[in-house]
């Protein structure tokens, strides 16, 4: 006996079918009747209630949808005909409004009950993700308020008045601006003044900037025409998205969080009205990203921080270049990244360019530099050959800046082997690992390696450090198949051999030795293996 299928039968279906067809047409028919009699104004509204109830007890989503529309059509022909104004009338006309507003109550609950969530404001789980989506499409921001030119309402670009201020009457206002330091010493006990940008003699506009007076103080109109309300909303809009990024499953708080350190540094922080507010959630991507990790390093013995740590390296750096923020460990964080995975990842390039400005002062400690260049050479004894060829000038670079790190390269002493390799891998502070005393021997070998590209690189530290700095951006986007196809471009100076002599059992004499004398080595004496 075959299994009974889950699916409606056949005449199930069209009974089905025949109930939404016929209340599709009821719909339809009931408010056609609405629009006839709200138009007429002499039938009567009755079946409002009953196209109510087919909308409030739909089950259906079509017949849901056909309903609310149907009754959007016929309140506006009846809102359009004036009956819902409240006129003078009989006791009827009276009790006829009062029960069409009854009915246009319980639409607007039934519209709105349709947008209600059932997460509470604070765990919804698709705020984070819509929140970002609309400020990544912020890609400019007004940094002059001339710039702040185009309405969505052109009835608000009209300039407000400007406030009054105190000791000024109604005529002076309008021919005086209003006195900014009088302001400041009326609220001079105001928290908010610490979020304000300081007044220096480097920027004579300073004082101009809002002439509007305290933002918290102006109204909507004139915060539409103030700069410094526009970085406020902003900054704001960021700071309470920024800790939302943090909370969620890994793979998604990690998309999202990959997505904002994207543009955090170009996008965002020029743009806020103190950069070093966002500050604790860029040091908690840095000091925290083994949190999106699911591998260990050996070479560290502790967790590496991923994309993530990597993106909020730069937008550290910023802080600490440009704002002024004390983050001592940096260069112990950036030092943690450099494992295995860094010469996988999407953004290997990215971190390459970072790594190479972050080096870059000469004031840097000799130390700190070796053991940065004495991992990578680490590194590259099991990285790609497109990863070889990004470490190699990015070495040669620090070098040659800094030539007390010569004797890594020229270092001939007698009593140095690998196997007794003074450089101490598994140390975290980068000033302690004794890679000073070591050597570049990793990438000395890497003189015979298999690619011609990286074995005929690597030949420079033999010569004289003459040349001039490489340009790490031609190196950094080299991948296998950039590879293969220059060699596959590349000109041939001789031709290769095509063919050779081979001698049978040349390359296995022990075996044919051992062959039955009778049937001999069939696979040798038909094959030849070269």
């Amino acid at each position: 006996m075959a299994p009974r299928s889950s699916l409606p039968t056949s005449s199930k279906k069209r009974k089905g079918d025949a109930v939404e067809d016929e209340l599709y047409a009821s719909i339809q028919q009931f408010e056609e009747q609405l629009v006839a009699a709200a138009s007429s104004s002499k039938s009567s509204l009755n079946p409002l209630a009953d196209l109510l109830d087919i909308a409030v007890n739909a089950t259906d989503a079509q017949a849901l949808s056909k309903a609310v529309y149907a009754l959007y059509r016929v309140f506006v022909v009846i809102i359009t005909n004036g009956l819902l104004l409240n006129v003078a009338g009989n006791d009827e006309a009276r009790a006829v409004r009062a029960w069409i507003q009854v009915k246009l109550n319980a639409y607007t609950r039934l519209l709105t009950g349709g947008l209600l969530a059932t997460y509470s404001k604070d765990q919804h789980p698709h705020a984070p993700a819509n929140h970002l989506s609309i400020l990544e499409r912020l890609t400019t921001f007004p940094t002059e308020i001339s710039e702040v030119n185009k309405w969505w309402v052109e009835e608000l670009g009209v300039r407000p008045p400007k406030p009054k201020s105190a000791g000024q009457d109604d005529d002076e206002d309008d021919t005086k601006d209003i006195n900014i330091d009088d302001a400041d010493e009326e609220n001079e006990d105001d928290w908010r003044k610490f979020f304000d940008e300081q007044e220096t003699d480097e920027n004579p506009k300073a004082e101009q900037k809002n002439p509007l007076g305290r933002l918290h103080k102006l109204t909507l109109h004139q915060s539409l025409h103030s700069l410094s309300s526009h970085k406020a909303v902003f900054t704001r809009a960021w700071l309470n998205l920024l800790p939302m990024l943090s909370h969620g499953p890994a793979e998604y708080t990690k998309s999202l969080m990959t997505r904002a350190l994207n543009i955090m540094h170009r996008g965002v922080m020029p743009h806020l009205t103190r950069a070093v507010m966002v500050m604790d959630w860029v040091a908690s991507c840095v000091d925290y990203g083994p949190y999106f990790v699911t591998s260990t390093d050996s070479l560290t013995n502790s967790p590496t921080g991923g994309t993530v740590g990597l993106l909020a390296l730069n937008a550290l750096f910023i802080l600490i270049k440009e704002y002024n923020l004390d983050y001592p460990s940096f260069y112990t964080r950036l030092y943690a990244f450099l494992d295995r995975d860094v010469l996988h990842l999407k953004h290997r390039a990215r971190f390459f360019r970072m790594t190479e400005l972050f080096l870059s002062s000469t004031l840097l400690p000799v130390t700190l530099l070796a053991s940065f260049i004495k991992r990578l050479a680490r590194l590259s004894l099991n990285a790609p050959p497109a990863a070889i060829v990004m470490i190699v000038p990015f070495t040669y670079n620090i070098v040659k800046k800094h030539p007390s790190l010569m004797a890594m390269i020229h270092r001939v002493d007698d009593t140095f082997e690998a196997a007794n390799d003074p450089f101490q891998t598994n140390e975290k502070n980068p000033t302690l690992t004794n890679a000073i005393e070591s050597s570049l021997w990793e990438l000395y070998s890497q003189k015979h390696h298999y690619h011609s590209a990286v074995s005929t690189l690597v030949r420079i530290f033999e010569e004289a450090f003459t040349k001039p700095n490489y340009s790490l951006e031609d190196f950094l986007d080299h991948t296998y198949g950039t590879m293969y196809e220059s060699e596959g471009k590349r000109r041939i100076k001789k031709e290769p051999a095509t063919g050779m002599e081979v001698t049978p059992f040349a390359y296995f004499p022990g075996p044919a030795q051992n062959l039955d004398e009778a049937g001999g080595d069939k696979v040798n004496g038909l094959w030849v293996f070269s």
